[in-house]
């Protein structure tokens, strides 16, 4: 694929994720994803051939490598697991407030409301779940519960953002935060 060519699918993915993150998987309809991303509709069948769900498949896995990304970056600068995951939330809550309280969780829409009943896109799900919990407990190695730890913070960060986007508040992430420091005494 040439340049342009990439440039093309790499516009229609970031158009995806603009809209799934903010509408979810209805809300990013194949009409909103070509106007969005100015690309031509035999474009994104040329790119996509297998239709929406790869489209938002591969948008949620891009999605979640940039989040994974920050997670590292994250990482890199904390000394301590509960300071990382406090960075985290930070970083997170900062992008949900900048968003306007429309950016949470660039998988939780989706799983939410296509896991049940489209296996590719619920796999694109379990994979990005998956790394991030493979993050943390990386954090958390060589503490013998570090495997259940790993998925309990990670469902006390998922639920702190469906709560911080439901009160428009970060409130709920601080309140995560503070408790996820008492879990890792």
């Amino acid at each position: 694929m040439g340049r342009k060519g990439a440039e093309t699918r790499d516009r229609l993915l970031q158009a995806t994720q603009e809209l799934i993150e903010t509408g979810g998987y209805s809300g990013a309809g194949l009409n909103q994803v070509i106007a969005a991303s100015g690309a031509p509709r035999g474009s994104l069948y040329f790119h996509f051939p297998d239709g929406k769900d790869q489209l938002v498949g591969e948008s949620i896995r891009r999605a979640g490598q940039a989040l994974g990304d920050a997670m590292e970056d994250l990482a890199d600068s904390t000394p301590s697991t509960a300071e990382f995951v406090e960075a985290v939330l930070r970083h997170l809550g900062d992008r949900l407030e900048e968003s306007g309280w429309r950016k949470g969780c660039p998988v939780a829409t989706v799983a939410l409301e296509m896991a049940a009943t489209s296996d590719p896109l619920q796999e694109a799900c379990s994979e990005v779940y998956t790394s991030w919990a493979a993050a943390l407990r990386t954090r958390l190695d060589g503490r013998p519960d570090a495997d259940d730890l790993s998925v309990t913070i990670l469902a006390l960060v998922e639920g702190a953002l469906l709560l911080a986007r439901a009160h428009r508040s970060k409130d709920p992430l601080h309140r995560v935060a503070r408790q996820i420091t008492t879990l890792l005494r």
